[in-house]
């Protein structure tokens, strides 16, 4: 009779025992699965960019375009010749869906130019960084590596002294003098370009600079070589990001007359157009 009575003593202990685990687990008071909280709070994956593919570079700047680029282009003898200018030659690419660029040289009675433009298109391969995030962060790499000078003062902040040097922005090594570093069309041994601006306020506008109107974020920075015997070689360079691509144009003029000096506002004129134009590429 002990032994019996015993038994189900035990059996109801038990059985409390059980029912104060399953109700402290109802009631959240005891958190012994740490899966359990994680449902709610799953990381999302960053967005994909934009673009998926790339225009083909090489057919990406029509004949009208190339001619005002490159003048040569008109004066080779053959209308052969002319065609295999306008081809131009495409850059060595594994992937022309990730990058692709084209590259153009033409002589002319005057001057040697040569163009070339790069597409990129950016793929980030972390869950937590989108492609528009890693496009931007690759171009602000390169914006930092051009060492853009600060804005020039213009107006009634701008330098009064007369002659050339007033429209040098301030930090340019570029002067006929000291020859190299950034450019922007002050040098006294060049004309002031047109315009209804003063000398110092032509220059501010032409110094390299981050533009404002091109696409997501532009820069445009232009070098004229150090000075010498020969002629003086300007590189006007346009770099521009739209979603997850990333555009450069590199425009560059040499003279063939000993002394020479391409002119800054007029091949920075042509190289903001074809950036314009490569810019509705994109998005066309």
């Amino acid at each position: 009779m002990q032994r019996k009575a015993y038994v189900p003593g035990a059996a109801v202990l038990l059985a409390a025992l059980l029912a104060g685990c399953t109700g402290a687990s109802d009631d959240g008071g005891s958190p012994t699965d740490s899966k359990g909280g994680d449902t709610g709070t799953t990381a999302v994956a960053a967005q994909p960019g934009k673009y998926r593919t790339l225009p083909e570079a090489c057919g990406a700047v029509d004949h009208d375009t190339l001619d005002a680029l490159l003048p040569g282009i008109g004066q080779l003898p053959d209308a052969a010749q002319q065609e295999q200018a306008y081809e131009g030659e495409a850059a060595l690419t594994y992937d022309t869906d990730r990058r692709d660029g084209c590259s153009w040289k033409v002589e002319s009675a005057s001057a040697t130019d040569h163009l070339s433009i790069a597409f990129e298109r950016v793929v980030s391969y972390d869950n937590t960084v989108s492609d528009d995030n890693k496009a931007e962060e690759l171009y602000s790499t390169q914006e930092t590596a051009a060492d853009l000078p600060e804005p020039a003062a213009t107006g009634s902040d701008a330098s009064s002294s007369p002659g050339g040097d007033a429209g040098t922005p301030s930090g340019d090594a570029g002067s006929s003098d000291s020859g190299g570093g950034n450019d922007s069309g002050g040098s006294g041994s060049e004309p002031t370009p047109s315009g209804s601006g003063s000398p110092a306020e032509t220059s501010a506008a032409l110094q390299p600079r981050v533009l404002d109107d091109l696409a997501d974020q532009a820069f445009l920075n232009d070098k004229l070589s150090a000075g010498s015997s020969t002629a003086r070689q300007r590189t006007v360079t346009v770099v521009f990001r739209t979603s997850n691509v990333i555009v450069t144009i590199e425009y560059a003029e040499q003279p063939t007359a000993s002394g020479g000096v391409p002119d800054s506002e007029e091949m920075q004129d042509r190289a903001r157009k074809l950036a314009d134009v490569l810019a509705g590429k994109l998005d066309g």
